[in-house]
């Protein structure tokens, strides 16, 4: 049986992440940077909350470029906090800025934030053979280091349960069951 892995259900917008994005091993900074701020801006609510979210997130954050984050000021939190588009909770905004301003300082010692965050797992994709949603983990001691040594960097809601959440997203790991057509997708040459 090849299904969707059921977390998706039958919304559109999360079968086309799903199929086009979640579990898709991810290289870029930009990217890399946005993804680990929406899913700490996910914390106590679902995925798909802030995956219809995210085209104004992107607006309001300006791309999630993090030089212009890191230079944001009370004006534009207040603006920030009062727009309807976004989860307005003024902890993840702040969370927010101070991640830009932590990235900024990992590149700063010659890090990328790819390098960084993929060293974690060797620079390659962790395949899982999960069969059943609830073996998948909610999180793993490479995602409990990794949030340990984010935090000690000055990154912000990045507990390890996002950070597994992110590992998922980015393709650090291949949690999409073995019935999924994408695990094999993305992993040719391997048995599911």
């Amino acid at each position: 049986m090849n299904e969707r892995c059921p977390w998706c259900g039958d919304d559109p917008l999360y079968q086309h992440y799903h199929d086009h994005e979640w579990g898709v091993p991810n290289h870029d900074e930009g990217s890399l940077f946005e993804c680990l701020n929406l899913e700490g801006a996910q914390a106590g609510l679902s995925w798909i909350t802030v995956l219809r979210k995210r085209e104004h997130y992107r607006r309001v954050f300006d791309g999630f470029d993090a030089e212009k984050i890191a230079r944001y000021d009370e004006r534009k939190v207040a603006d920030l906090l009062v727009d309807s588009g976004i989860i307005r909770n003024r902890l993840k905004v702040a969370a927010t800025i101070g991640n830009a301003q932590a990235y900024l300082a990992l590149r700063d010692k010659g890090l990328t934030l790819d390098q960084y965050l993929w060293g974690f797992v060797e620079g390659k994709s962790q395949i899982n053979h999960y069969r059943t949603l609830q073996e998948v983990p909610t999180t793993t001691a490479v995602a409990q280091a990794m949030s340990k040594d984010l935090k000690e960097r000055g990154f912000r809601f990045v507990g390890p349960t996002i950070v597994y959440a992110f590992m998922q997203a980015t393709g650090m790991v291949n949690d999409h069951l073995t019935s999924c057509p994408r695990h094999r997708d993305l992993n040719p040459g391997v048995q599911s």
